[in-house]
């Protein structure tokens, strides 16, 4: 309980509610796992933010691979966090059972396998995910042209978390006094591109692990800084994320990927945020070998999912939550991956109602 004391002392020193934003997805469902929001005082206010990768999933981005997927001789190949998130008028999942060849893999190098034993069929591989993620794809495809397994492809919705942050902190609306960064993709990145968070911003920022000591740790160090007037990015990690990352994971990555500006469901064209295939490993890219169209798609009527992703918002604010959108009946992607803020909210709000109910 010393770091709970310490965090209350902190917290009555700074005489006004503190707003606190986990970027992870992994964050917000620890947080809620570990009853951590319960234990901290009324003055902190945590607030989740867009990172769940299935969550900022654009509806056209899975329109489009629904389209594919309906595409003569493709199999796709996707996580199965993917399968139920909303498109235009269907997801993944609904293709499926109206006989489309879509199929769950748990790393991309499955893909690859699937490709090898189906060499008359295009395997395209759905790649989501963040900077923990899209090195696993880009070893895969370094891979497949060392085997030269010329028919796995990809459909790339790769993202980036730094420009997103960037994206947060220019939004007037977007009121964060401190960043809670997370671990998975620091391990990757490092801790220089956090840097412009204090250069340019005066954010208070920490890198955190997962387990309700390294959370409680983290929230104690960024409230630190903020009473004390400071501003760094602190390593709470620091048993996992070096300060340069992984080099040779970044340097795969880049050699296989490049920044573009994508569309993020709920908050819009974030630049340089995306990774797409560089020049030379073009021919890897789906939608340069079966091109198919489909229209911009909308997001769902009163569906609060940007606001929430943004942190303007909690879960509990929107007209949908819990009534018309359930993750049984999910309306917003944000309650469709067990990453979801709105997922999470749903899960954890219930399971302590029928703790209390008992």
């Amino acid at each position: 309980m010393g770091m709970i004391e310490s965090i209350r002392g902190l917290v009555a020193s700074a005489g006004r509610p503190l707003r606190l934003m986990e970027v992870c997805g992994t964050h917000t469902v620890a947080i809620f796992r570990h009853g951590i929001r319960d234990l901290l005082p009324h003055d902190i206010k945590l607030l989740s933010g867009p990172g769940c990768p299935v969550c900022v999933t654009s509806v056209k981005d899975v329109d489009t691979v629904i389209a594919l997927a309906k595409e003569k001789d493709v199999i796709i190949t996707t996580f199965g966090d993917m399968m139920r998130v909303p498109g235009n008028r269907q997801s993944l999942f609904d293709a499926k059972a109206e006989g489309c060849d879509i199929r769950i893999v748990y790393s991309p190098l499955d893909a690859l396998k699937l490709a090898e034993a189906n060499s008359k069929k295009k395997v395209v591989f759905f790649g989501t995910g963040f900077e923990t993620t899209s090195p696993l794809v880009a070893g895969t495809l370094a891979e497949a042209e060392l085997q030269r397994v010329n028919n796995l492809f990809i459909y790339s919705v790769h993202k980036t978390v730094p420009p997103a942050l960037k994206c947060l902190l220019e939004d007037p609306d977007v009121l964060i006094d401190g960043l809670i960064l997370p671990g998975h993709v620091t391990t990757i990145i490092g801790i220089a591109p956090y840097d412009f968070l204090v250069r340019d911003y005066n954010k208070p920022s920490v890198v955190t692990g997962f387990d309700a000591t390294d959370i409680l740790l983290g929230i104690l160090m960024l409230v630190r800084q903020i009473v004390q007037g400071g501003a760094f990015v602190e390593n709470q990690y620091a048993r996992v994320v070096r300060d340069n990352g992984n080099p040779r994971a970044v340097a795969l990555l880049n050699q296989f990927f490049e920044p573009e500006d994508v569309y993020w469901r709920g908050i819009g064209m974030i630049p340089l945020s995306g990774l797409r295939l560089r020049e030379e490993y073009r021919h890897r890219d789906i939608m340069h070998t079966v091109h198919v169209t489909v229209p911009d798609g909308q997001e769902p009527k009163a569906c609060s999912c940007g606001d929430v992703l943004k942190g303007i918002k909690v879960p509990a604010d929107c007209a949908l939550f819990g009534n018309a959108c359930t993750p049984e009946k999910p309306v917003g992607a944000c309650m469709v991956s067990a990453e979801g803020s709105c997922a999470a909210y749903f899960k954890y709000s219930v399971a302590r109602r029928m703790n209390h109910i008992c």
